[in-house]
């Protein structure tokens, strides 16, 4: 049996990791810049990797995912769309692309640090997340 913080941690990077699916997903078909949509495309991959590690953790100790907030998913949707709406450009979609990333960045830090005693393996994938989200942070700057 994990100890719940493991558990925790891991519930918590799967619904991140559905979260960046999501937000990507919704603005794909604006991006017009074909580099871009190919960096976009690289971090679904990515991103769909990370999730099959999670749930492979989680699967491991029995244990369900976790879906994202309804009303954070809501509220991202809403936001995309007013931008978008308002400018709908490469510029627009890089913006609200870093704006999640340093959202997960930030959430991931404090999980880390919340669930101290999570096992080695969760803290590690955690890791890896992070660093997926800041290479992304760092590739959408040119489009900023």
């Amino acid at each position: 049996m994990p100890d719940n913080d493991t558990v925790k941690l891991l519930r918590e990077c799967n619904s991140g990791i559905q979260m960046a699916v999501y937000s990507i997903e919704e603005i794909l078909d604006d991006v017009q810049d074909e580099k871009f949509k190919q960096i976009l495309k690289d971090t679904l991959n990515a991103h769909n990797s990370l999730g099959n590690r999670t749930h492979e953790l989680l699967s491991a100790f029995d244990e369900e995912t976790k879906e994202p907030n309804p009303i954070a998913k809501g509220m991202s949707w809403m936001k995309t769309n007013a931008k978008m709406m308002m400018e709908n450009s490469d510029n627009t979609c890089a913006d609200l692309i870093t704006d999640g990333c340093n959202m997960g960045i930030k959430t991931l830090y404090r999980y880390l640090n919340e669930y101290k005693a999570a096992d080695e393996k969760a803290k590690k994938l955690t890791e890896d997340i992070i660093r997926e989200e800041e290479s992304l942070r760092q590739n959408l700057r040119c489009y900023l």
